[in-house]
Parts: C-alpha cells; sequence; structure tokens
C-alpha cells in the first residue's frame, strides 16, 4: 500500500469525546480531512454543534454533534447508541475529554481528586468499555487516549500544581498499556498521546503563571500550536500504525528529552 493509502480514513467513523474545541476539536478536524466521518461530544452540545458545522463545511465529511457526560455511565450509554444509530459503527475513539483542578496534595479536596479522576480516567474507561467490544468483534479498531506529560513525570509546583490531574493521566497511560495487551490479537490498537503545553482554557491559567518557565524548559521555545496534534491523530488512527500498540508519544516541543 502507498502511504496515502496507509493514511486513508475514508469510510471510517471516529468518536471524539471533549470535541467541541481545543485539542478535541483539532483532532476531530484531522480524522475528516483524512476521509472519516466524526462524531464530536461534550458536556456543551453547543460548542460541539459548532464544531461538526465548522468541520463539515471544511472537509465535506458527515460531522455530527452530541451531549456526553463521560464520568455518567447513563449518559455514555445514552451517547453511544445515538452515536451508532447515526453512523452504525465506531471505529476510531479518541478519549480526549478531560478536566484539572489546581491543588497541592495537602490542600486538595476528596471531592475535587474524585471529580478529577471521574472524567479524565473513568471515564476513559467507560467510553472503551462501550466502543471496545464492537471493534473487538470486527477485529479492527483504534482507540487513542489523550493523557499528559502530567502523567510521564512531575512538574515544578511554581508552574503547575494539580496533583490529582497527575495521577490521573497516569492512570490513563497504565489503562492504554493495558488495554493494548487485551485486545492486541483482535486487531485493536490502543495508544496514547501525551501533549504538553497548548493554549487552552483549561491551561491559560498555568500558561499565565508559568509560562517563562515552562518556555525555558521547551527546546522548540514555544507552546502547541493548532496544527501539531493532527498529523498524530491521523497517523494513530490509520493502517499506518497498525503495527503499534501500547505507546505513550509525548508532543511537547522537546521538554521530555532534557
Amino acid at each position: 500500500m502507498r502511504v496515502q493509502e496507509l493514511l486513508d480514513l475514508t469510510g471510517k467513523k471516529a468518536l471524539v469525546t471533549g470535541g467541541g474545541r481545543g485539542l478535541g476539536k483539532q483532532m476531530a478536524l484531522g480524522l475528516a480531512e483524512a476521509g472519516a466521518d466524526v462524531i464530536v461530544c461534550s458536556r456543551r452540545l453547543e460548542a460541539c454543534s459548532t464544531a461538526a458545522q465548522e468541520i463539515a463545511s471544511a472537509t465535506g465529511r458527515q460531522a455530527h454533534a452530541l451531549t456526553l457526560d463521560v464520568a455518567d455511565p447513563d449518559s455514555v450509554s445514552e451517547a453511544v447508541d445515538q452515536a451508532l444509530s447515526l453512523v452504525g459503527q465506531i471505529d476510531i475513539l479518541i478519549n480526549n475529554a478531560g478536566l484539572s483542578w489546581g491543588a497541592d496534595v495537602f490542600s486538595m479536596p476528596l471531592e475535587k481528586w474524585n471529580q478529577v479522576m471521574a472524567v479524565n480516567a473513568t471515564g476513559s474507561f467507560l467510553m472503551a468499555q462501550a466502543l471496545g467490544k464492537g471493534m473487538v468483534d470486527r477485529g479492527w479498531g483504534r482507540v487513542i487516549n489523550v493523557a499528559s506529560v502530567a502523567g510521564l513525570f512531575g512538574i515544578d509546583p511554581d508552574i503547575m500544581n494539580a496533583v490529582g490531574y497527575h495521577a490521573s493521566k497516569g492512570a490513563v497511560i497504565a489503562l492504554t498499556r493495558d488495554l493494548a495487551v487485551k485486545w492486541a490479537p483482535h486487531g485493536v490498537t490502543v495508544n496514547a498521546i501525551a501533549p504538553g503545553f497548548f493554549p487552552s482554557r483549561m491551561s491559560q491559567s498555568v500558561l499565565n503563571h508559568g509560562g517563562e518557565k515552562i518556555l525555558a524548559g521547551t527546546p522548540m521555545r514555544r507552546f502547541g500550536a493548532e496544527h501539531d496534534l493532527k498529523g498524530l491523530a491521523v497517523y494513530l488512527a490509520s493502517d499506518a500504525s497498525a503495527y503499534m500498540t501500547g505507546q505513550v508519544l509525548p508532543v511537547d516541543g522537546g521538554a521530555s528529552a532534557v
């Protein structure tokens, strides 16, 4: 197969959680540009509807919007049923929905710890559980979990102090590796992207507070940009990555290599 064929997602159906804006929207657009029909989901239906309209207009692919709270099993079940009704099956799942709460270990409220873990870790599990069975039965599927460099190592508290976020993203990485081993014999790959610092609503306070230190420790001396995840998402969703599973790929301007 030529490389264009390996990366072609024509006929594939993708679902992206947290897809109404930011990194989720960026990756959903990339999948659609490669030929996939996409469903973008989050708790904010209006943002997802706008994103879906923009993606459809830019690519000519089908794009749908659904309401989804990944931490709520009933919401997951309802959204998955709606998604399957719309497109028949889901071949590609990107678990991107995420939440953070700034607090050190001594002041972290248990309620907020549980909330962060529920969205980031449990939400990724529930979505993989709900859609992975169909992938396994069909003998083809791609699960892409969005972790973070915060799940790979600790970060100077003067830059980022969010113990629950770190722990939850570490859990996502462990989930990725275990599902990869379990599902590899069935033609389903499970990999994770570990973004560094990208400007977003969730990261803005961190960048405002510690941006200079972050850039000083980033060899490329810049933050992530609006196209920096699209190519990797397409690669991990396509046959080009068919022999790779259980891997965690940092996209951080070289910061994790220092």
